[in-house]
């Protein structure tokens, strides 16, 4: 009877890594999506985090999917000459690293 509980349990922790891994991969290609979006990596001049908020100053705003942003999960998005400041919660401490191991 324990060695049921044994293979259950194996089951489970195999069903639990393969959902980490898929959520892994839906946060990379989000990145890569939210990168596109800012018009590519040639057009981020500089990343800066505060909080829940990116800050991103770029070379042409005029470029940028802000719809698409929006898709991605930002709650807002603030222009101010060629800054975007992203509101996007508790994720944003990852997409600055994400975003600074591009460079």
């Amino acid at each position: 009877m324990q060695w049921q509980y044994l293979i259950i349990a194996g089951i489970l922790l195999v069903i639990s890594l393969v959902i980490i891994k898929l959520r892994k991969k839906d946060f990379h290609d989000d990145m890569n999506k939210l990168i596109q979006y800012l018009g590519g990596k040639e057009n981020i001049i500089d990343s800066q985090i505060n909080l829940s908020r990116l800050k991103v100053t770029l070379k042409d705003t005029s470029i940028v999917n802000k719809e698409g942003i929006q898709k991605l999960g930002a709650k807002g998005i603030v222009e101010i000459d060629n800054e975007l400041k992203i509101i996007l919660g508790p994720n944003s401490k990852q997409i600055k690293k994400y975003m600074a191991d591009l460079k």
